[in-house]
C-alpha cells in the first residue's frame, strides 16, 4: 500500500486563523490585508507562536469550523475492494476509484501484486475485533488455499474478457481483496473524524494502515495540526 499527498491548499494553517480571526473580529481578513496585521491581537511573540495560540484555543473549545477551510487530496496505490469500501463511506470526502468496469487486468502479474494478503493468512495467533483465537490450519495450507482461489478468480475472468464477455461482467468473479487504486479529497477536520474512525483499535487492519500512512502525510502538510490532533487521538470533533 502507498499513500501520497497528492496536492493540498498550499497555507492550511493560515487559512484556519484568518478564517478564525473573522469569527472573533470585526475586522475584514481578505487576502489584501498582511497575515501579521490580522493575528496582531492573538497572543505570542513571533508568528508562529500566535498560530499555535490560536489553534491551541480552537481545538481546546471546540471550535472546530475554521478547520473546515484548507482541503487535501491523497492518492492511494493498492489496496483491497474491502478497504476502498470502508473508506468510501465517510461522505464529506470526494472519491476516484480505479474502475474495474474499464479497467482490464492482467493475469500476468503475481498474486501478491493483483491480491491482497492477510497477516491472519500466516500468523499462528489472531488478534480481532473479537478477541485472540488460535488458527488451526498451517500458514502453508492458508497460502496455499489463498493462492489457489485467487489464481481460479483471475483466470476465470481472463477467460470470459478473452472469449468477448463485458469487463464489467467478468468482474463478477474478481475477489473483494483484489486490489485497486484510488484518489481522494477531503478538509482538515472531515479528514480528522475519519481518523478517529479507522484508527481505533477495533478498526480493520488494512483500514487501519491506510489511516495511518494518511495522518503521516497529514502531518507534513499540516504539521502543528496534526501532531496535536494524534497527541488527543481520538479527537473529540463537536459540531
Amino acid at each position: 500500500m502507498q499513500v501520497e499527498l497528492l496536492d493540498c491548499t498550499p497555507t492550511p494553517e493560515e487559512l484556519v486563523c484568518r478564517a478564525a480571526r473573522g469569527d472573533y473580529s470585526s475586522d475584514w481578513v481578505g487576502s489584501d490585508v498582511p497575515f501579521a496585521e490580522v493575528m496582531e491581537p492573538v497572543e505570542g511573540d513571533t508568528i508562529d507562536e500566535k498560530k499555535q495560540t490560536l489553534m491551541d484555543h480552537l481545538m481546546r473549545s471546540g471550535h472546530w469550523g475554521p478547520f473546515e477551510h484548507p482541503s487535501a487530496t491523497f492518492a492511494v496505490r493498492g489496496v483491497s475492494r474491502s478497504c476502498m469500501a470502508q473508506i468510501t463511506r465517510h461522505r464529506h470526502a470526494s472519491f476516484d476509484v480505479m474502475s474495474l468496469r474499464y479497467v482490464k487486468l492482467s493475469g500476468e502479474e503475481a498474486l501478491e501484486e493483483r491480491f491482497t494478503y492477510p497477516e491472519t493468512f500466516e500468523s499462528d495467533e489472531v488478534v480481532s475485533r473479537e478477541g485472540v483465537e488460535e488458527i488451526e490450519m498451517s500458514a502453508e495450507e492458508r497460502g496455499e488455499l489463498a493462492d489457489e482461489v485467487y489464481q481460479k478468480c483471475i483466470d476465470a475472468y481472463t477467460d470470459l474478457v478473452e472469449a468477448g464477455v463485458p469487463k464489467e461482467d467478468a468482474r463478477m468473479l474478481l475477489p473483494i481483496g483484489t486490489k485497486v487504486n484510488m484518489t481522494f479529497s477531503m478538509n482538515a477536520r472531515a479528514l480528522m473524524h475519519l481518523l478517529n474512525m479507522r484508527m481505533k483499535g477495533d478498526a480493520q487492519w488494512e483500514v487501519r494502515e491506510l489511516s495511518e500512512k494518511v495522518l503521516a502525510e497529514a502531518k507534513e502538510w499540516m504539521p502543528y495540526t496534526f501532531e496535536r490532533y494524534e497527541e488527543k487521538h481520538p479527537q473529540p470533533l463537536s459540531p
